[in-house]
């Protein structure tokens, strides 16, 4: 089903759209309290939620668990996470990740690929990315040059024409295309 988004409005859309930026944003206060700002959601609910982006247990061991001002407490993927985590209880429609998993460690950018394919599947998720091997997997790619659109395709589409716009950054970064063959 298509919807003209002149006919929304802007705050219905706002309610199905959630934004994982680079640096994630996480407030001092319970674990709670950053998934759930507006209370709304049940301890299971949110309990369920962690469990999906991994954080539960040893690392999230209770939902009073402190946060300490800006997420200091935890790892940029372990906020990154806490942020999908907010996201999936936010069930949005919509997901723009900008650049989120640009200053994580591999095993943090491990767990939020796999979390963001295992939790939204059935969502659109727009990603804003310089590590290519993070959106080989998309639907579609979109290749900007300079804010203006290149590219857009399917990613297996774009690397078979070797002298794509796509293609040539995917070699310059070295990514392995192995799994496209």
């Amino acid at each position: 089903m298509q919807v003209d988004i002149a006919s929304v409005s802007v705050t219905s859309l706002r309610q199905g759209l959630t934004i994982i930026p680079q640096d994630p944003v996480l407030f001092s206060g319970s674990i709670r309290l950053n998934l759930d700002p507006t209370n709304c959601a049940t301890d299971a609910e949110l309990w369920t939620a962690l469990k999906q982006v991994h954080l539960s247990g040893a690392v999230i061991p209770t939902l009073e668990f402190a946060i300490c001002e800006r997420g200091s407490n935890l790892s940029v993927g372990q906020r990154q996470l806490v942020c999908i985590a907010r996201a999936l209880l936010r069930r949005s429609k919509v997901v723009v990740l900008d650049e989120a998993t640009a200053n994580i460690d591999p095993e943090s950018d491990r767990l939020i690929q796999a979390t963001m394919r295992e939790c939204f599947e059935n969502v659109t998720r727009l990603i804003i990315a310089h590590r290519l091997d993070t959106i080989l997997d998309s639907d579609r790619i979109l290749v900007l040059d300079a804010g203006v659109a290149v590219e857009y395709d399917a990613p297996s589409t774009l690397l078979a024409n070797k002298h794509s716009a796509f293609a040539q950054l995917a070699q310059h970064a070295h990514v392995d295309l192995d799994k496209f063959k």
